[in-house]
């Protein structure tokens, strides 16, 4: 009988939900337990089958859980990924991996000490647009990187706040590079790799009691590899996601990668190059009142399951979750 991976999921609101759906889809792997701590009838997932359910956090790390997916609040991130550890499970980690770089590598040594293994959640990496343009950076194909812009323009609404207790709040959500754009950071990272120095400006445009923080912001980033960068991020645009696009300048060509979720090939000029077609369409993760980020996250189980059942490597790991949270705590920290 073929070896499956078994899960266990912890919040099962939106984005938890989805983690539990494409643990059931994929062939390798199975639904073992969940656990909130929201009654029954505010879960987004069928709660029919008693058996999968937990009483407690120390129930399901308890459980004969091979890995335990962290879908909770913001600032519950940490907390729960070292307890998960600690009952020697593996852990899958929603974004930000934490809210400060000291609790990410706490995260990380605890993982060490325990030899097991953390996963980012960072879907984006999986669209076949970043892949291609992954691969292009790396062959060096538009030669030296000159100039980076990244823009972020999304909508989240007044229900977006104030249907949770977290949302909006300064410790326990941390802001939206944390929330919201933290995948895109992550994708600078990735590409990029280091960043040397940050400039910032944030401003509230839709200034409200519930939020606590910015709603947008313009930041300079200065790499490792000579590159500059900007990042210009809100999430006060009217009504909907408005767009997510990246565009690269180097010395032998330019691309520009936009759409709404970084999903379609805009503009793409490189000496001797043709233009691929990459015609995947990207689903979001759509939540009712609003829209999140790509819907990769079949991928990235996918991805949880070929790491413990073939040993391949991890797509997105505990040091490039770090990174991630270290260069957002260099953002907030470079107000102008």
């Amino acid at each position: 009988m073929t070896k499956k991976i078994k899960f266990g999921v912890a919040g099962v609101g939106h984005i938890g939900s989805r983690h539990a759906q494409c643990i059931i889809d994929n062939n390798r792997a199975d639904l073992l337990k969940l656990f909130d701590v929201l009654p029954l009838n505010k879960w987004r997932f069928d709660t029919s089958k008693k058996e999968l359910l937990c009483s407690s956090f120390e129930d399901l790390i308890n459980s004969d859980v091979d890995v335990v997916n962290i879908c909770t609040p913001n600032y519950l991130h940490a907390q729960m990924a070292i307890e998960a550890l600690q009952n020697y499970k593996h852990v899958v980690i929603e974004k930000p991996m934490a809210l400060s770089s000291e609790d990410a590598e706490k995260i990380i040594n605890t993982a060490q000490k325990v030899n097991k293994h953390v996963f980012c959640v960072m879907q984006n990496r999986f669209s076949p647009t970043m892949i291609w343009l992954k691969d292009v950076i790396s062959k060096q194909l538009l030669g030296t990187i000159n100039m980076v812009v990244v823009n972020c323009f999304w909508n989240r609404n007044k229900n977006y706040y104030l249907d949770s207790d977290w949302h909006g709040s300064r410790l326990k959500d941390g802001g939206p590079l944390f929330t919201q754009f933290s995948h895109f950071i992550d994708i600078l990272y990735w590409l990029f790799g280091e960043i040397d120095y940050t400039s910032s400006q944030f401003f509230s445009f839709n200034q409200k009691k519930y939020v606590e923080f910015e709603d947008s912001g313009i930041v300079k980033l200065n790499f490792a590899n000579k590159a500059i960068g900007v990042l210009n991020y809100s999430t006060a645009v009217w009504k909907q996601n408005f767009e997510s696009s990246i565009t690269i300048l180097g010395a032998c060509g330019s691309v520009k990668i936009g759409g709404q979720y970084m999903d379609k090939i805009l503009d793409c000029e490189i000496d001797q190059y043709n233009r691929p077609h990459i015609d995947d369409d990207i689903a979001c993760n759509d939540y009712g009142g609003y829209m999140g980020s790509a819907s990769n996250h079949d991928k990235m189980i996918d991805n949880v399951v070929q790491v413990l059942l073939d040993e391949k490597s991890v797509h997105t790991n505990s040091f490039d979750g770090f990174h991630v949270v270290k260069i957002i705590e260099s953002i907030y920290s470079s107000r102008n």
